[in-house]
C-alpha cells in the first residue's frame, strides 16, 4: 500500500479499502447500488438548533404577492444579497474570470467543488495556505460554498442501464477522461478512483466534512447519493434513506467542530412527491443552518417546476417555526427556471449553465440570446446589451475575438453572462420590494 494523504486509500487491485471485501455480504447489488431503506437517526438524538453569530439570514420583505422574499445571508467572509445568482468555480476558479472581475461584476457567493479539490491539489494543500480564501486570494467579502463531492462521483461515473434524459443531465462518456472511474456505494460510504491519478479514494460522510474543514468554506453540504432520474421506487426509496444517514454523520461530525461554517441539508426524493415530503420533514427537523433542493429535478424543466410547486409549500410549512431558514437550488440557474423558482421563495441558486454558455459563444442579454459567433455581427459595432451595463466592447469586436479563438474573447463573455445574471437578480430583488413579483 502507498503512503498518501488522509483522504486516499491508494493501493493495487482491490486490497485498497478494507471493507471492499465484506460488500457483497452488507447488501451492495449489481451495478453497485446499496439497497437498504432503514431509517436515518431521530432528530431528538441532535441538538436544538441555536442561533450562530457567525451565520445568519434576515428577510428583509417578503412580497404581498407571492412567495418571494429578498434576504440577506451574513457569513464570515461577508453577505450575499437575495435572490442571488452563485456562479461555479470548479476548481476554485471561475473560467477565465479572476476574483477581481468577478467582485466587479457583482459576484457575492461562488461555488468551489470538494470533489475536483480532492483530486487535486487535496485539502491539505489548500489548508496549509490559509484555507479556500487566502488560497484564491479571495479574502474579504466574498464568501465561498462547497458541495460534499458525492454530485461529482455519481455524476461523473458511468451510467446505469435504463438511464433516459434529465434535466442535471450525467457525463455519457463510458471511457477515459473524468469519467473513467468504477464507485461502489455502502452504508460507508462510496469508492471511486481518481481521473487524475486512478488512486482509489475512499469518501465518507466524515471524510467529506473533514475536507470542508480544510477547504475552508463559508457554507459546506454534507454527504449525499445522486441517483439518476430512471431508478425504481425500491431503488429511490433506499437512496433517500441512504442519503439521509449520511447526512445525519455528516451532520454529527460538522456539530463537533463547526468552525464558523454553516451547513445545508439537502433534500431528495426525485420526483416522487411522497419521498420529497419525508425528506422535508426529516432535514428540516434536524439543526442544519439551511436547506438545498437536490437530486434528480426531472427530465425536463416542466416537470421540475411542477415538482418545486409541489415542494416549496412543504418547506414553507415545515421551517415555519424557523423562516430565516435560506433556501439553495443545487445546480439550476438558467434565466428561465430562476423566472419561475423565485416566485416560490428559493433564496439562491448555483449553475456553470451562464459561463458555460458564454465560452461557446452564447451571450445572454434582456433581448434574448445572442450567439456571437454568427456572421450577422462581423461589423454590428453596437454594445453587447444597451437596455444594461456591461462590457465595454461592441458585439463585432466579441465576434472577432470569439471567432478567433482568443482566450479574451471567453474572459469577456464569460464576465458579461455574469453580470447579466446579477443583474437580473437585482432586478428580481427591486420588484419584491416593490411587491411587484
Amino acid at each position: 500500500r502507498r503512503a498518501g494523504p488522509w483522504w486516499v486509500e491508494a493501493a493495487a487491485g482491490e486490497a485498497a479499502a478494507p471493507h471492499m471485501f465484506q460488500l457483497a455480504s452488507l447488501g451492495l447489488v449489481g451495478g453497485g447500488h446499496w439497497l437498504d431503506p432503514k431509517l436515518p437517526p431521530p432528530a431528538e438524538s441532535f441538538p436544538r438548533h441555536e442561533g450562530r453569530d457567525f451565520f445568519r439570514f434576515e428577510v428583509l420583505h417578503q412580497s404581498r404577492r407571492s412567495q418571494a422574499r429578498v434576504g440577506r445571508i451574513h457569513t464570515p467572509h461577508g453577505v450575499v444579497d437575495t435572490p442571488g445568482f452563485v456562479p461555479v468555480g470548479t476548481n476554485a476558479a471561475l473560467k477565465g474570470v479572476s476574483n477581481e472581475m468577478a467582485a466587479t461584476a457583482g459576484v457575492q457567493l461562488m461555488f468551489c467543488n470538494t470533489y475536483h479539490l480532492l483530486v487535486h491539489p487535496g485539502p491539505d494543500v489548500v489548508a496549509e495556505a490559509g484555507g479556500l480564501h487566502a488560497f484564491m486570494g479571495r479574502q474579504h467579502n466574498l464568501p465561498i460554498i462547497t458541495d460534499s463531492g458525492g454530485f461529482q462521483v455519481f455524476s461523473l461515473g458511468r451510467s446505469e442501464e435504463g438511464e433516459g434524459p434529465e434535466l442535471k443531465q450525467r457525463k455519457k462518456k463510458r471511457g477515459g477522461g473524468e469519467s473513467a472511474m468504477v464507485h461502489r456505494v455502502s452504508e460507508l460510504g462510496v469508492d471511486f478512483r481518481s481521473y487524475f491519478d486512478q488512486s482509489l479514494i475512499q469518501l465518507t460522510p466524515e471524510s467529506s466534512v473533514a475536507a470542508q474543514k480544510a477547504l475552508g468554506a463559508d457554507i459546506i453540504i454534507p454527504l449525499d447519493e445522486l441517483p439518476p432520474f430512471h431508478v425504481t421506487r425500491e431503488r429511490l426509496l433506499s437512496s433517500v434513506r441512504l442519503s439521509h444517514r449520511w447526512m445525519a454523520r455528516s451532520l454529527r461530525a460538522h456539530l463537533d467542530n463547526p468552525a464558523q461554517q454553516a451547513m445545508y441539508g439537502v433534500l431528495h426524493g426525485g420526483v416522487d412527491r411522497e419521498l420529497r415530503r419525508e425528506s422535508v420533514e426529516y432535514l428540516s427537523s434536524l439543526p442544519f443552518d439551511g436547506l438545498g433542493i437536490g437530486g434528480s429535478l426531472g427530465r425536463d424543466r416542466a416537470e421540475m417546476g411542477s415538482m418545486l410547486e409541489f415542494l416549496m409549500p412543504v418547506i414553507h410549512e415545515c421551517t415555519a417555526s424557523r423562516p430565516h431558514m435560506p433556501i439553495h437550488l443545487l445546480g439550476i440557474a438558467d434565466p428561465d427556471s430562476i423566472a419561475s423558482a423565485v416566485p416560490l421563495g428559493i433564496d439562491t441558486f448555483d449553475s456553470c449553465f451562464p459561463t458555460r454558455i458564454a465560452r461557446h459563444g452564447t451571450l445572454l442579454t434582456t433581448a434574448g440570446n445572442v450567439h456571437i459567433r454568427q456572421g450577422k455581427y462581423r461589423a454590428d459595432f453596437g454594445p453587447i446589451d444597451p437596455c444594461m451595463p456591461t462590457i465595454e466592447c461592441s458585439r463585432a469586436y466579441l465576434h472577432h475575438l470569439q471567432r478567433m479563438r482568443e482566450p479574451l474573447g471567453e474572459t469577456l463573455a464569460s464576465l458579461h453572462n455574469i453580470k447579466y445574471m446579477n443583474n437580473m437578480m437585482a432586478s428580481y430583488r427591486e420588484r419584491i420590494l416593490a411587491d411587484d413579483l
